[in-house]
């Protein structure tokens, strides 16, 4: 099971359905988390901002998503499968390539997710999702739409909070969610890593996208970006999940821009302790 975090009543608030406008207008800065903790003992090392919030995970998730892939037998290692570009996909220009693990996490190629959902089927997606314990666990989609393999995680129904996503990153490193231990070291194996300063070694996914319909009208278009796992350094590993909302439709604090600004942060966090 994935430990839980104990949670400030104030911000527990905002779980139990609290307005997201409300939420921006109390608020001189866009909503934003980051936060950190011991891989081993689970202790926070920092924690500031609004961590406790749902939020769609877009291309986060292909974190376990490729738990999902190797656990299934699917993916097979860091290179295994290739798949084609086919036409039917209708993906973005840079996406029109053979796509293999290694490149689909690197690349963040959505057409690869939905493939690999496909091959799943609802009822075993759906099984994994709710086997993992992942966020509200809801992949149900649009309502009337019937498109939860191929939307559930981008602006439609699963949501999961910044806690939720460094609790997860935990027990994946600890060997603790219930997949083969062959999953777990090809998705240890294809997460991609990064230099950070002070001898980081920083391992994570990044994801971007825009708030949606239930944030309201006002926010719906406001842009949000993810970067979630891990990071290690002399023996030392912390895991983290870092959440930006923009202040308006025309800011973009996107996967990429929100995980460079950990990198250089990350030191600076980690001297506080």
């Amino acid at each position: 099971m994935i430990d839980k975090l104990r949670m400030p009543a104030l911000l527990f608030a905002f779980a139990a359905g609290l307005a997201f406008p409300a939420l921006a207008a109390s608020q001189k800065r866009a909503p934003e988390c980051t936060v950190i903790l011991d891989a081993a003992s689970g202790d926070v090392l920092h924690r500031e901002g609004i961590c406790d919030r749902r939020l769609n995970p877009f291309s986060t998730f292909k974190f376990p998503l490729a738990l999902m892939g190797y656990d299934a037998g699917i993916l097979s290692d860091e290179h295994t499968p290739a798949w084609d570009y086919q036409p039917e996909f209708d993906a973005v220009k840079r996406d029109r390539k053979t796509v293999d693990p290694t490149i689909w996490e690197k690349d963040s190629v959505l057409w690869f997710s939905r493939e690999i959902t496909r091959r799943l089927g609802e009822e075993k997606f759906a099984a994994y999702v709710k086997k993992l314990g992942y966020g509200n666990m809801d992949v149900s989609g649009d309502a009337g739409k019937n498109n939860g393999l191929t939307h559930s995680w981008l602006k439609s129904s699963l949501k999961i909070s910044p806690d939720e996503q460094a609790a997860f990153v935990r027990s994946f490193l600890a060997g603790k969610l219930p997949v083969s231990r062959k999953a777990n070291a090809m998705t240890m194996a294809v997460i991609p890593s990064f230099g950070a300063q002070g001898g980081w070694t920083v391992h994570g996914k990044t994801g971007s996208g825009r708030l949606g319909d239930d944030a309201g009208k006002a926010n719906r278009n406001k842009p949000l970006g993810w970067f979630v796992g891990w990071a290690e350094r002399d023996g030392r590993k912390v895991v983290f999940a870092r959440m930006q909302v923009g202040a308006d439709s025309a800011d973009s604090p996107k996967g990429p821009k929100v995980r460079e600004m950990f990198l250089k942060e990350l030191p600076h966090l980690m001297k506080q302790r």
